[in-house]
Order: structure tokens, then sequence, then C-alpha cells
């Protein structure tokens, strides 16, 4: 199968859909499970082995080895057990479809191929207009799926690796001429789910659902080298109904971004992300965010909930970035319950971002900046509690601090709060905040009533 191409389903008897699974036997085993109350099949009745003509286990040396019939092919066969042993199994590039279940078995893990020759050039985003690195087009994801529904990656934490090493090195010695693949991108997309599998070594972002709803991504481990370039964990962009919920990540990026479009094209494209809930996260990041809400949220953002999630080592809790040229909005954005050990900054708004896609930006695209609310956060080993930088003539306001604690560091800075171009308000915060965000005793707002995100029960699939 070349690169790119997609995997076609097999739907059993009763209408149910087709699946890959990554394990010895290469087919997949029908049971079911429950993720936050939605029955999610582990693998569906029948499904699609991984060895005629694709990676394949080198059994006696422990190894990977590829098959001579592409990067990828899939069968369909019926499992014969309920066991298999585990394997490794060496793909290029490769598409989902709809009614779809990627299911990968204990110690299974499958390989990206580091052949360049597999990763073929596809177009931008049409809400970037040009790669995010470098002008024109950008590396094909390694796996991706567009206008798709119903599609789950799932089982017993498998692994996807993407091998990235290679894709690092060459962006240090600046010999790309084009921007990274993601580990995974599916777009126009709806009724995902990606649970209890880890993802690691990601040669760009690992998880960008972009112009997605109704995505949920729950118990899973994302891991890459804390100087590893641009390994963002997830990275929901111009997507609505998103939880993502029980992970774990190390990263050399911020572990979950939030996007929506990039400059004048994000403006143009005008799809905000919006409604996503984000809790029980855990996140280690020196260099950067445990939550990040932009650079590129043109398109706008909007009722983002995070709340009882912890950062290790992390440069900063949730942080706003934005810039003049940016446009759009970050507006309702509600976290509480964080537990934060070893920070940089505990609070970080910042307006200078002044990366641009091309000349054609208008430096007039204001972003709006308004009502952030932060409460219940606890932070100890910290270096400075808040750096507050809005926009001159373009201020951030409605921001909202209660119930912090923030803990110094030995050697901490001297002024712990930098405040210019912001208005808000505090309550019960502690080392005193700047002027700029008044005292006045009253706790900030978190929404009560749940979001409602994906279906109950994912509906059968027929062909």
């Amino acid at each position: 199968m070349a690169p790119g191409r997609s995997l076609r389903p097999v739907c059993g008897g009763g209408g149910s859909a087709g699946g890959v699974a990554a394990s010895a036997g290469g087919v997949v085993r029908a049971r079911s499970r429950r993720v936050r109350g939605a029955r999610v099949p582990e693998a569906r009745g029948k499904g699609h082995g991984v060895r005629r003509g694709g990676g394949r286990e080198d059994a006696q040396h422990g190894g990977v080895r590829q098959g001579g019939g592409g990067p990828f092919a899939a069968r369909a066969r019926r499992r014969r057990s309920a066991g298999g042993a585990a394997g490794k199994w060496l793909t290029g590039p490769f598409n989902l479809t709809s009614c779809f279940t990627l299911y990968l078995d204990e110690g299974a893990e499958i390989l990206a191929s580091q052949d360049m020759n597999h990763w073929p050039l596809i177009a931008p985003l049409p809400s970037y207009g040009r790669g995010r690195d470098e002008p024109g087009p950008r590396y094909i994801n390694f796996i991706g799926g567009s206008n798709l529904t119903d599609v789950i990656i799932t089982g017993k934490n498998g692994t996807i690796n993407g091998q990235g090493q290679v894709w690092w090195d060459k962006f240090h010695a600046k010999e790309l001429k084009s921007t990274r693949g993601h580990l995974l991108e599916l777009l126009h997309s709806n009724n995902i789910i990606i649970s209890n599998v880890t993802f690691i070594n990601a040669p760009y972002w690992n998880l960008h659902p972009t112009y997605c709803t109704n995505v949920t991504i729950s118990g899973v481990t994302i891991l890459a080298p804390l100087n590893s370039p641009n390994t963002d964990g997830i990275d929901p962009d111009s997507s609505s109904q998103v939880k993502i919920e029980d992970c774990y990540i190390v990263s050399g990026d911020d572990c979950v971004a939030v996007k929506s479009g990039w400059d004048e094209y994000g403006i143009r494209f005008n799809m905000p992300s919006q409604h996503i809930v984000i809790r029980r996260l855990t996140c280690i990041s020196p260099t950067s965010a445990m939550i990040a809400l932009g650079s590129e949220m043109s398109g706008g953002i909007r009722d983002v909930r995070a709340e009882d999630s912890v950062a290790i080592n992390t440069e900063s809790a949730v942080r706003v970035k934005s810039g003049a040229g940016r446009g759009g909005f970050v507006r309702d954005i509600f976290v509480r319950g964080l537990s934060l050990h070893t920070m940089k900054w505990v609070f970080w708004m910042t307006g200078n971002y002044g990366q641009h896609p091309d000349n054609t930006s208008n430096p007039n695209a204001m972003p709006e900046v308004t009502g952030i609310n932060y409460s219940d956060v606890f932070a100890e080993n910290v270096t400075m509690a808040g750096r507050m930088e809005g926009i001159p003539n373009d201020p951030y306001t409605g921001i909202c601090i209660s119930n912090v604690t923030a803990r110094l560091a030995p050697g901490a800075m001297e002024l712990q709060w930098n405040c210019t171009n912001v208005k808000g308000v505090t309550s019960d915060v502690s080392p005193k905040p700047c002027p700029e965000l008044g005292a006045e005793g009253k706790p900030c707002a978190f929404p009560e009533e749940e979001l409602v995100i994906g279906p109950p029960e994912l509906p059968k699939c027929s062909y």
C-alpha cells in the first residue's frame, strides 16, 4: 500500500465495523470496555492484520524488518485464539477510514519508517496557509485520515513510535525544506476515541485533531525527549467537544496546546476551538507549558475547562500566547485544582508572539483575550509567580485568580509579579499580586454543568 493510502475496513455479522490489530496473530479480538461511560470496543468483530506485505517481527533477532509489498499492507482474517505474542511492525505513513478500530496488543509496537521516500509532501492546512516551520507544503503525517466518523485507536498500552530522531537531527541541522509531519492528524472527523495507547518520539506534534468534533483522548501516554523540538503532546486545532483526561505527557514542547489557525488564514477559515475539557493531566515539560492557548489562535478559542491536573518541572501552567496580527480571541477559560512542582512561572500570559506565515498579516488584527479564570492552585519551588504581558492598547481583561499559594524556590526572583497591559481581580493569592490585579475577595468562576462530548455508544456501521 502506498504512503497515505487508506486501510479498508471489513464489517462482520450484525453490521459491526472493521479494525486493525497490531499483534502476532495480526487480527482483532471482539471485546468491549468503557471509557467514562461510553462503550468502547477494544476491537471489532472482524479486522485487519499487519503481516502481509508490511512490517513483520524478526523473531530470531527480536528486531523488525520491512516486508516487500509496500510500507504497510493489511488483510482480514479471523483470530484463532485469545492470545498472541507481542511484535514490532515497521511501516510508512498510512490513513485510517471510518467505522474503524486500530488495536494494539500489549507489547505491540508500530514503528514509523525512517526512509524519507515514504513521506511525500501534502498541502498545508487552509487555516495555516503554509507549513508551520517552512513555507509551502508539509510532510505527510504518519497516521492520517479525513472526513471520518467513528474511529477508535486503542489497545493494551501498545506503542506507536514515530522514530523522530532522524527528523529532529535534520531540523537542527537546517536540512529540512518542508515542515515535519505529525504522528497522528485527523481532519474534518467526528466521533474519535483514542485510549490506552502510548505514543513516543513523534517527528513533530503528537496528536493533532483538526476541524474535528466529539473527540475523546483518555488514558494515553505520550513520551518524547525533553530536548526534542516541537513535540507537543495533544493539540486540538479548530475542534469542538474535545475531552482529554487521564493522560501522562513528557514533552519537548507544550503538553497540550489548543489552537485555531494562524493569522489571516485562521481569521479567514474562522473555525474556533471550543467546548474542551482537560482533566487529570500529568505533564513534564521544562521548556514549555502544561496547557497552552495559542499562539495560533486566529479562529478563536473559547470555553476551555481544565482541572485536577499536575505539572512537574514544567516552565508554566496554563499559558495564553498571542500577538499583534493574530486576530481571533481567547475567552471563557476556566482552570482549577492544579498541583505544580518546580515551575518557572505559575501564571504566564504573553502578547509578544511575533511569528507570522508571510508578509500579508495585518498588524492591526488584535486578539481579544478576556474571561481567564484560575482557582485552587498550589505551586512549590517557583521562580516567579506571575508574568502577565498583554498588548499595548489591547490589554488582556477579565482575569480572575483566587485561592492560590506559590511557594518560592531558593534564588527566586525578587519581583514576583510583572504585569503590563492586563486587568483583573484576585482573592486569597500569595505572593501578593500586582496592582493591575486588584483584590476583590471573590472566588473565580468554574462552570458546574457537564459538557456532553461524543455519543454514549458508537453506532454500528454497514457497507
